[in-house]
């Protein structure tokens, strides 16, 4: 099925033309309706004739969130090139290596990566364009407003195959090992428009103003075209301070964000949300990994019941399940742990190791299949064969659903420890020790040890000015989760290896303990 996208935003343009649609805070730019709609067609077309990016051709993006909004769905979906996006708080290194896979025509580059960067793109024939002016001009730089002038804004009048043409690519997050390459069709985004929009609770109306402070190229991003489909509004923060969050909040009277969960921890203490007038929030979407019920308890006294989790990845375009506001509001603790129910149209089941389906409260790999599935992973066939069957996604996730529906999630198949032959899921270990006031965040892994394969141990960040020691923090630990699953030891950290999206890098942690060991589990 063809499908024009600039065509159906037209429609938008003309419905919300001077709603504010796109409001960018670090550079202060703001757009209505129609003028994003004909600021996007204006790209699309500059791509197509001054960057000759023609169907089969991929451009990348190291970018900020205020520029990465210009080049985002609502440009990509309306070109027959592929847009790449990547995390600008990545390293250099990986970086370097997602550009060598996918082999872009054309970078857009912040301009403060070009000193880094710019040679070694050069060098490899790929056009450079920089978003703001460059401080002096380089051969083979092209300044992205300079490329616009002078370009038509009418329809660029492409119509893809939304279900077959790759037209956005996402690296996976790594966590867990080398990052692949996802491939998304105009579909894909639609699906997760719509996933959104047949939720049990509906976010998304005129009245929204969602705030972008996690990187929009991946989880924060889909929340844009519901906010755009509804008339609602966009509005970007690039730098990743709460500070400056919570102004935005109160200037901007924002009612839609999503925060990961160690900010929702680092908010409860932070002065500036005492300072500010947070009062227009209505909902704050949390995901990414578990958040401690207790220090959920503690968010819902302060700021209200305005919370939601999703839970998400990269293979699959749209919320997969959610733990809803009235759950949320739900009394007990129990099910706050969970990641919600499996949302609406999502085909989910738990799967043991013979491949055949569980029953509830049995722990398994989740499957799952939607229309905002990925089919497989770009240019990596051996993955995609191993990780997709019969059109399922295999998460790696281990989880379980209970008897109401609510679906847990045990732990990522590799954090599985098993220690004296007792299976212990750190996910779980984690959020006992972060229940307790003291402790701000922890991570949780398996380190060698002679008489049982491994043991558990847990890097401890505690929370500015509280103290508790090692040996009563896992006495702590014990009364909540039984001897066996309870820490061995303890070290106390200042900080935690956290992905560039914010996840505690497991793996990280898990590599200082086992180094020359070669063998890694029990």
């Amino acid at each position: 099925m063809k499908l024009d996208f600039a065509n159906i935003m037209s429609h938008l343009a003309v419905r919300f033309a001077q709603c504010e649609a796109l409001v960018n805070v670090e550079r202060a730019r703001r757009y209505d309706f129609d003028e994003l709609h004909r600021l996007t067609n204006r790209i699309a077309n500059m791509m197509r004739e001054r960057l000759s990016l023609r169907r089969g051709d991929v451009w990348l993006c190291l970018l900020e969130n205020d520029n990465l909004s210009l080049l985002h769905a609502w440009t990509a979906l309306k070109g027959e090139a592929a847009a790449a996006w990547t995390n600008i708080r990545d390293s250099i290194d990986e970086h370097r290596s997602q550009i060598e896979f996918i082999g872009p025509k054309v970078v857009f580059i912040e301009n403060a990566l070009l000193d880094r960067y710019f040679d070694w793109l050069h060098e490899r024939g790929i056009e450079v364009v920089c978003m703001d002016p460059p401080a002096a001009p380089r051969a083979g730089l092209a300044y992205f407003w300079d490329l616009l002038d002078g370009v038509r804004d009418d329809k660029p009048g492409v119509s893809n195959d939304a279900f077959n043409d790759p037209l956005v690519y996402r690296f996976t997050g790594g966590t867990t090992g080398k990052g692949k390459c996802a491939q998304y069709t105009m579909d894909n985004w639609l699906a997760s428009r719509d996933s959104l929009y047949v939720e049990y609770e509906q976010v998304y109306s005129e009245a929204t103003r969602y705030l972008h402070m996690a990187p929009i190229s991946h989880g924060s991003g889909l929340g844009m075209l519901p906010t755009l489909f509804r008339g609602g509004c966009t509005v970007t923060q690039n730098v990743p301070d709460l500070a400056q969050w919570c102004s935005n909040i109160e200037r901007e009277r924002i009612t839609t964000t999503l925060l990961l969960p160690t900010l929702v921890y680092r908010l409860l203490e932070l002065p500036e949300a005492a300072r500010h007038d947070l009062s227009s929030l209505r909902t704050l979407i949390y995901g990414g990994s578990p958040m401690s019920p207790a220090k959920l308890s503690r968010a819902q006294a302060r700021f209200g019941n305005i919370f939601i989790q999703q839970y998400g990845s990269t293979e699959c375009l749209q919320a997969i399940s959610t733990l809803t506001k009235a759950d949320h509001a739900r009394p007990g603790e129990r099910h706050l742990a969970s990641a919600g129910r499996p949302a609406p149209g999502m085909d989910l089941k738990i799967v043991g190791e013979d491949g055949d389906e569980l029953a509830h409260r049995e722990t398994g790999e989740i499957w799952l299949r939607s229309r905002a599935t990925i089919s497989g992973y770009f240019d990596n066939p051996i993955a995609s064969a191993s990780e997709f069957e019969d059109g399922y996604w295999k998460s790696g996730d281990l989880g379980y659903v209970d008897e109401e529906g609510y679906l847990y999630i045990v732990d990522r198949k590799k954090d599985v420890i098993i220690t004296g032959g007792f299976n212990v899921y750190a996910v779980e270990v984690e959020a006992a020790l972060s229940a307790h006031p003291a402790v701000e965040n922890a991570a949780v892994v398996g380190v060698p040890h002679d008489e049982w394969g491994e043991a558990v141990h847990a890097e401890v960040v505690l929370r500015a000015g509280a103290g508790v020691s090692a040996e009563a923090l896992i006495e702590y630990a014990k009364g909540r989760l039984g001897r066996f699953k309870a820490p061995k030891s303890i070290t106390f950290v200042q900080t935690l290896p956290l992905s560039a999206v914010g996840k505690v890098l497991r793996r990280t942690v898990r590599e200082k303990y086992w180094s020359g060991v070669s063998r890694r589990v029990s």
